[in-house]
């Protein structure tokens, strides 16, 4: 078959067969022609020169025991895609008889082999003698992966030599996993605590990541994946993600290696102090809710707490949850920070603004509102005003017609009553109000079936020095101020005859200071009593106060 005519399959089967009849276990000579960080380039006498690893030209303390010009021994592997032989150095001698076979069974000693075919079961292994590699034993698991494996140079160790038989049985998986072992311990080793490191997520747990730092793997705590919070691991990771992190702690006893990812990068709460402010309005999104109050994000790792007594100017919340719910936007007022707790103390009452401080303008005294009752106790009756103002009844201000034992006698939760605004304590935050001053009077009917000037007849209830108390109608009560009788001029002969009586009336009040018994005022006659039925006038009548005047008519 000409060049021209072959398939491209036809001239790939040749270079793999080129490829495995140059591969041999003996070992060739070659010449060092370069030394790169990744690979040393050796003359080997074919066509194509070979790559052997940096890592082969490495001493035990790790430096470079090979310069361009060396000779060395390297035995053939395979071929790389650019056509160049993979080279390996050898390092371990093959058993030269069945004596040093016996003897590397014994102690089990790693030796060399190279695969020479793909059996039923496995591989053949030349190790000096025909063996046996099972595929259980070869370590790869796909049937591509172990006939790549032909022709090249492996090590093994004997598990079973039967030297009557020649049946000798080789395991390559138990030297790769010692390599493996040996190559984690040393990753292991050469880990240092607050050093960074690059790694691979392996795998997503509930309480972290598994991140591999090269055959050994470290978790990544959810707690170390972000200053903010974070519900699950996938939200942040994914398997295969390429991570930089770093060491928290290594425990060499136990073989654990606690990571992190958030510590590259400043704790938020170090920059709080100057970043919030009491006083300061800030913008966050509740995160979650609790019995005692809402928690506020305000940027990721750095949380507000708003306590339940700030959520509202209401007077009782049940629970904070009524007020705020996660993932809602809000709007607070820093109450106080604390950096060295990582606390901030919110409050969102105080953002919408005290409903108290223009309090007397909105409701003044006088003022008469409608409102629903939102709590009945013994002593009265609260009525809500508006968001976090209420009033309060007393039950001696609730109605006139009858003395009542508790307001529920007529009033109901929910109920709409109409008050008056009493009185205003701004200071303590209470309002009076009353409702039966909003009831008729016989004093307010009396005052608008009357006008100042009109002739009226009453009773006396009560006479004081300059005053009497006089009921003009049932239950209406007026005053009338006593008028002040003029002084009489007394003639000449009335005087002579009060001179006369002056000394009867002396030896008379004598004689009953001796007797012991003195004239009674009474038996004066007395100008105004009570019960007594005179004729008034009205001067004047004020509705507000409920106040009548009247005078003696003529």
């Amino acid at each position: 078959m000409s060049p021209e005519s072959s398939t491209f399959g036809e001239i790939l089967t040749q270079f793999e067969e080129s490829a495995r009849q140059e591969a041999g276990s003996a070992a060739r000579q070659g010449r060092v022609i370069a030394v790169t960080s990744e690979a040393v380039v050796v003359d080997i006498g074919l066509k194509m020169e070979g790559t052997l690893p940096a890592s082969d030209a490495l001493d035990a303390d790790g430096q470079t025991e090979i310069k361009p010009g060396d000779t060395i021994s390297v035995t053939i592997k395979g071929r790389d895609g650019g056509g160049y032989y993979l080279l390996s150095k050898v390092k371990v001698e093959r058993p030269k008889d069945w004596s040093s076979l016996e003897k590397a069974f014994a102690d089990k000693l790693t030796i060399a082999g190279v695969v020479s075919g793909v059996v039923k079961g496995g591989l053949t292994v030349d190790i000096g003698v025909r063996a046996f590699l099972p595929a259980s034993k070869s370590g790869v698991r796909e049937q591509a992966a172990m006939e790549q494996m032909v022709g090249q140079e492996i090590q093994c160790r004997i598990i079973k030599l039967d030297t009557a038989d020649e049946d000798v049985v080789v395991d390559r998986r138990v030297v790769l996993e010692e390599e493996e072992a040996k190559a984690r311990q040393k990753v292991f080793d050469e880990l240092q605590e607050g050093v960074e490191v690059e790694g691979a997520v392996r795998s997503l747990t509930a309480f972290g990541a598994f991140v591999d730092l090269g055959g050994i793997d470290g978790l990544l705590h959810v707690t170390d994946m972000s200053w903010g919070r974070i519900n699950k691991p996938a939200d942040v990771l994914s398997e295969g993600d390429q991570i930089r992190v770093k060491i928290l702690k290594v425990d060499r006893g136990h073989r654990r290696i606690s990571l992190g990812l958030k510590q590259l990068t400043p704790d938020p709460w170090s920059l709080v102090a100057g970043k919030y402010a009491q006083g300061q309005r800030v913008n966050g999104v509740v995160s979650r809710v609790t019995d005692f109050g809402a928690f506020v994000a305000l940027e990721p790792g750095v949380e507000g707490l708003i306590h339940v007594s700030e959520l509202s100017w209401a007077r009782k919340i049940r629970k904070p949850s009524d007020v705020v719910k996660p993932g809602e936007a809000v709007e607070a007022l820093v109450l106080g920070v604390n950096s060295a707790d990582k606390r901030i103390s919110l409050g969102l009452k105080q953002a919408l603004g005290d409903p108290w401080q223009d309090i007397e303008t909105r409701f003044p005294v006088g003022a008469i509102i409608e409102a629903p009752v939102v709590n009945l106790a013994a002593f009265g009756a609260f009525v809500e005003l508006g968001e976090g103002i209420e009033g309060m009844i007393h039950i001696g201000d609730i109605s006139r017609e009858k003395r009542l034992k508790h307001p529920n006698e007529v009033l109901a939760t929910g109920q709409k009553v109409k008050a008056v605004v009493l009185e205003i304590d701004k200071a303590k935050r209470r309002i009076r109000l009353g409702m039966k001053q909003l009831e008729p009077t016989s004093a307010d009917e009396y005052i608008a079936e009357h006008k100042p000037g009109d002739s009226v007849t009453g009773r006396i209830v009560d006479v004081k020095s300059s005053s009497l108390k006089v009921e003009v109608g049932d239950g209406v009560l007026a005053t009338c101020r006593i008028p002040v009788e003029p002084k009489k001029t007394a003639q000449p002969e009335e005087t002579a005859a009060a001179k006369a009586d002056l000394a009867t009336l002396t030896a008379m009040l004598s004689a009953r200071w001796k007797s012991g018994a003195l004239p009674s005022s009474t038996s004066q006659p007395e100008r105004f009593r009570t019960g007594q039925i005179c004729s008034f006038r009205i001067l004047s009548m004020d509705p507000a106060s409920k106040q009548i005047e009247l005078e003696l008519a003529d």
